[in-house]
């Protein structure tokens, strides 16, 4: 499932590093996609990563991914920096 759009992921593709959401066009081998991705967790993951993964949303070489086939947070919680600015400007009418 795409941690951005929410479309579902057909599980009889292999998802490679270079692999995009075919709706929102986002990375899909990223932190924000991977059933591992845990918030608050040593580097933001359950797996014992060696190494930090700075931006979780771009497409990376970890060796743990695997495919969220849910998610739990809502499209809301999803926003980019540039949409989560906008929608803070648009509040003030900035």
């Amino acid at each position: 499932m795409c941690w951005k759009c929410l479309n579902p992921i057909d599980d009889s593709i292999s998802v490679f590093r270079s692999s995009v959401c075919p709706v929102c066009g986002v990375d899909l081998h990223s932190c924000r996609n991977c059933r591992f991705y845990s918030p608050g967790s040593h580097y933001d993951c359950h797996e014992t990563v060696d190494e930090l993964v700075v931006d979780k949303e771009r497409s990376n070489f970890c060796e743990w991914f695997s495919i969220a086939k849910t998610f739990s947070g809502s499209v809301k919680d999803n926003l980019s920096k540039s949409d989560a600015k906008a929608a803070f400007d648009k509040l003030f009418n900035i």
